[in-house]
């Protein structure tokens, strides 16, 4: 493994997308030299042959290490994890085998739950301000599973979840600060540790990201 080879994220231009921040955490805390290049999703530069190949999926966030192509955020940051371990490199996960299994837990969670809160709380609301509307029943439901798994988890002015910060933070974070965000109704322990992770350099670094403009039609 070539520690000097050349590192690339692919992410897509408007700087929204949650797995996208994930790799991009990822790497910040890593604390490897990295160039990002993003692609423009609704012109479908992401299903151009020169990114679909090498890729396998067409999905971003995508990494490039060397000749090395790897989509799929949360696969992205346990190649980082292995490739760059600690203690040379900050780790990203949790040093017990059940509390890594852990933290996988809840990232492989965060993405394939809580569809109805991810399409009313849109990472546009949480990046650009868009305005929402009110969570309908099936939003206020997703809201509560969250918000449940964050209590359970985190003690009394926790700011990481295992004892120090790891990938899997950011990913809850992010998943609450779409209630955050939005004024919604979240327990003052809960929100303490989501500002506390959103305060990161490496989160504010994506989170100040310029971005272009909303379209007229959102």
């Amino acid at each position: 493994m070539a520690d000097r080879d050349e590192i690339v994220l692919y992410g897509e231009r408007h700087w929204q997308s949650p797995y996208v921040f994930s790799a991009f955490v990822a790497l910040e805390e890593k604390g490897l030299p990295f160039q990002v290049r993003v692609l423009s999703l609704e012109d479908g530069e992401n299903w151009k042959s020169e990114y679909l190949d090498p890729s396998l999926t067409g999905r971003v966030p995508s990494l490039q290490h060397g000749d090395f192509h790897l989509s799929e955020s949360s696969a992205i940051a346990e190649y980082l994890e292995e490739a760059f371990p600690p203690p040379r490199w900050p780790a990203l996960y949790p040093a017990s085998p059940r509390e890594r299994g852990r933290a996988r837990q809840l990232q492989a969670w965060l993405r394939s739950d809580l569809m109805p809160l991810r399409a009313q709380r849109p990472t546009s609301s949480v990046f650009c301000g868009e305005p929402v509307k009110p969570l309908d029943a099936e939003g206020k439901r997703a809201a509560e599973r969250l918000l449940r798994v964050a209590d359970r988890l985190l003690g009394d002015g926790a700011t990481s979840l295992f004892g120090s910060f790891g990938i899997v933070d950011a990913d809850l974070a992010m998943a609450l600060q779409r209630l955050v965000a939005n004024r919604d109704p979240v327990p003052e322990k809960v929100r303490a540790y989501a500002a506390a992770v959103w305060r990161r350099p490496s989160v504010r670094k994506f989170a100040e990201h310029p971005r272009p403009p909303l379209p007229a039609s959102r």
